[in-house]
Parts: structure tokens; C-alpha cells; sequence
């Protein structure tokens, strides 16, 4: 706990910024995976009842969104995840405990600035999955490649879609399992006048290689506050697992959220 009360001491100092947009324009716009918005979004995650030996975890997910102008028509947002683990006991068995970072998992993603005619936005482009964790059960130690995709419609406080990739891996250690793993994640928000946000989505995972299902179901709360002059939006909600692979997590889940903002 005392590095996420640093990494958000940290995060506040950050300088600040202006912006045009209303708070729960700006709400909404969180909502949407490839508005052009740069966001530091900052995830804590806790599960427990892992494995054969009632294992646990705790982590950190700190996922920057970052979107590049291309010509008039067109933008490139790139939206990385990096987990830190702050602590993992027994998720394999008997296996002690670790902490350290994951394996980043980096999406690029191609949008139009302008919806469709019919209101739709996405956004298309491919995803990678690099092998930087710490510890070999932080990671599965392999590079990983594949597509992944976002489709989404804005109706007045309403945000639903969904977002999906697919990774196979294609290089790495040979001893270790390979990967083919399709993640998909439906959401549906809804954003009020004074920019609550109320979300539920999954961040399902099936595992080809095994023919098994993650399915997590998130109910999430957020608001949008000022630090000083920082604009950020705080919140946090809890997860049930609805399915999970033998050795997987059950029961009930806990998510804390903190993410900035850098409106133009």
C-alpha cells in the first residue's frame, strides 16, 4: 500500500493543466477507449481465493493513453498496460511470494476523429505483448503479436461497446506455454451532469490452448475532481468471477482507481 500512496503522491505533482472541455465532457470522454484525450489511468486490482493453495494478489495497473494527430482525418492512440505487483502469495501452489512488474501488453490503435455517419466510433491496429516481468510467475516469458479492435457509440450520458484482442505468441522461452488468447471486453457507462460515471463491463479472456474461460464482472464507480489545478477522476468498484480456470481466482474482487488527465 505504501507504493500506491507514493505513486499517487507522485502523480499529483504532476504538473498542471487547462482545459475547454467540461468535466463530464471530459468524463465522457473517458468512457471512450480511443477519444483523443491523454490519460494515466491507475489501477488497483485485489483477488484472493487463487489456486490450490488459497492464493492471493495485489497489483497495480498503470495504462497511459496517448493519442497522435495523423493528418486531418485520422488518429493513433496508443494505449499500454504495465502491471506492478505489490504482492503475490501462493497463486501457483505453495509458491511463496513475489513482487515486481509483468508483462506489458502495448495496443496501437487507428481512429477516425469523426464518428460515422450512423455514430459509431472505433478504432483498429494491432497489439503486442512484451516479456518484461520481473519474476517467472509475474509473466509467461513470451513475445506475443495480434490484432485488436474497439467499437462504440456515444447517446447523451450513455457509453456502450466493446473492445477486443487477440494475442498468439511468436517467439520467446521454449520451455514455457504458449499463448492464444482472445481478450474481449463489453462496457456499457453512464455519466451524469456532474460527471459521475457509473460503469459495468467484463475483461473476459478465453484461452484457447486450454479451451478455458476468465470472466470477471466489474461494477465501478467514478467522479471527476480537481487537485489544485489537476483534473483527475477517482473511483473504484468491485469484481465478481464468474468463471475462472482451475487455479484461477473466485468469489468477489477489489478495484481502486486514480487516473489523470491532460486535456489540450
Amino acid at each position: 500500500m505504501k507504493k500506491i500512496a507514493t505513486a499517487l503522491v507522485l502523480a499529483a505533482a504532476w504538473p498542471a493543466q487547462s482545459w475547454a472541455e467540461s468535466p463530464e465532457e471530459l468524463a465522457k470522454k473517458l468512457s471512450n477507449p480511443v477519444a483523443s484525450l491523454i490519460s494515466v489511468p491507475m489501477q488497483f486490482n485485489y483477488d484472493k481465493s487463487i489456486g490450490s493453495a488459497n492464493g492471493s494478489r495485489s497489483f497495480v495497473n498503470v495504462q497511459p493513453v496517448i493519442p497522435f494527430s495523423i493528418g486531418t482525418d485520422w488518429n493513433l492512440i496508443s494505449r499500454t498496460i504495465l502491471p506492478i505487483t505489490i504482492d503475490q502469495k501462493d497463486v501457483a501452489g505453495l509458491s511463496g511470494r513475489q513482487s515486481g512488474i509483468g508483462d506489458v501488453v502495448q495496443s496501437f490503435f487507428f481512429s477516425p476523429k469523426a464518428p460515422t455517419a450512423g455514430g459509431l466510433i472505433w478504432g483498429a491496429g494491432p497489439v503486442l505483448l512484451l516479456p518484461t516481468a520481473s519474476d517467472d510467475l509475474l509473466g509467461g516469458k513470451k513475445w506475443g503479436l495480434g490484432p485488436t479492435g474497439v467499437a462504440l457509440t456515444q447517446s447523451g450520458p450513455l457509453t456502450y461497446g466493446v473492445l477486443a484482442n487477440h494475442i498468439w505468441s511468436v517467439a520467446g522461452d521454449a520451455n514455457r506455454a504458449d499463448i492464444n488468447s482472445t481478450y474481449l471486453q463489453p462496457f456499457v457507462t453512464y455519466t451524469t451532469k456532474t460527471a459521475t460515471t457509473f460503469g459495468l463491463n467484463t475483461e473476459s479472456t478465453y484461452d484457447w490452448k486450454s479451451a478455458q474461460w476468465s470472466v470477471p464482472i466489474n461494477m465501478s464507480v467514478f467522479q471527476m475532481l480537481k487537485l489544485g489545478d489537476q483534473l483527475v477522476q477517482v473511483g473504484g468498484g468491485v469484481r465478481y468471477w464468474a468463471d475462472a480456470p482451475a487455479g484461477g481466482p473466485s468469489g468477489w474482487g477489489l478495484r481502486i482507481a486514480f487516473t489523470l488527465l491532460f486535456p489540450k
